[in-house]
């Protein structure tokens, strides 16, 4: 059995990817979702394309679920038999945890991906934003994608690449819009992983969920997340929500600034939103969204 870990910070495009990896694959493949947060919208999204996908919700795997990922993976390769798993951690969690977890199962083949927002990446590391948890994802992956290279400017990208290599010469290094690469995954590049025992998420961070009723309207959910954006509701740093409006079923997602949406072709049975961030104004936020100006007006 193969397996890959992908990694990466919060709205990089790690489920982008990992859909893109396995929609047209021919292998059994199963993927173990652990999203930051109670409603596991990244299964949702998987299991729309046809991927057989199981949510560990609510926790983060290199800390307080970690048992929980090792009887996950035992009941996957007894239940499934899968030719490749696929592991996606909350972009919150230590990919050591995960690679300790599986080296506790006594499965050291592993490839690990790392998954970057080349419109951010460059910004958050020059701040120390995340401090060493930030250069692990990195230096621990064997592909590392600068994906929404879209996004930046080409210094910019340049610039990140090169960052990138310096953090981890020995692996293979490849931009990307949508998280899409053509080609084969590589397999272990050969270099020593150095894992350190991280303390798992210590931003500050909390994830809030919410449930909205009805039909919405499509211009204030614009609007709405407009505004997340600009900070108008605290640190918001991760929203993504699958939600049914009056133009049909979209999914939403906005990730530090960077907003945009897209109609959601299985369609929405129920309304889903995850909103991560620190110092959030939960109560405007909640107000606003399940208020009047939210619900799709009359003609």
């Amino acid at each position: 059995m193969n397996v890959t870990l992908v990694c990466g910070l919060l709205g990089a495009g790690k489920t982008s990817y990992i859909t893109n990896l396995l929609r047209d694959s021919t292998e059994k493949a199963v993927v173990l979702v652990n999203d930051f947060g109670s409603l596991g919208i990244d299964g949702k999204l998987m299991s729309s394309s046809g991927i057989e996908a199981l949510e560990l919700p609510s926790g983060c795997v290199c800390c307080t679920l970690k048992p929980g990922l090792l009887d996950s993976i035992g009941k996957v390769i007894g239940e499934f038999a899968p030719d490749h798993l696929v592991i996606e951690p909350s972009g919150v969690a230590s990919p050591s945890g995960v690679l300790e977890a599986l080296e506790e199962l006594e499965h050291g083949g592993v490839t690990v991906v790392g998954i970057i927002d080349a419109s951010q990446y460059l910004e958050l590391y020059e701040n120390d934003v995340y401090g060493s948890f930030f250069v692990e994802q990195i230096s621990l992956s064997d592909l590392v994608v600068v994906n929404k290279a879209d996004l930046a400017d080409e210094r910019t990208r340049r610039d990140t690449v090169e960052l990138v290599r310096r953090i981890n010469p020995s692996a293979v290094v490849t931009e990307a819009v949508g998280a899409r690469v053509e080609g084969q995954l590589p397999g272990m590049s050969g270099a020593r992983r150095h894992m350190t025992k991280q303390a798992g998420h210590r931003f500050g961070f909390r994830a809030f969920s919410f449930r909205p009723r009805g039909e919405l309207s499509f211009s204030f959910i614009e609007s709405f997340f407009a505004d997340m954006a600009v900070g108008g509701y605290g640190g918001i740093v991760r929203v993504k929500a699958l939600l049914s409006t009056d133009r049909g079923p979209f999914r939403f997602d906005l990730s530090y600034g960077n907003y945009c949406a897209s109609p959601f072709e299985p369609g929405v049975k129920e309304n889903l939103l995850v909103v991560i961030g620190s110092e959030i104004r939960h109560e405007d936020f909640s107000g606003m969204l399940h208020g009047p100006l939210a619900v799709r007006q009359g003609e």
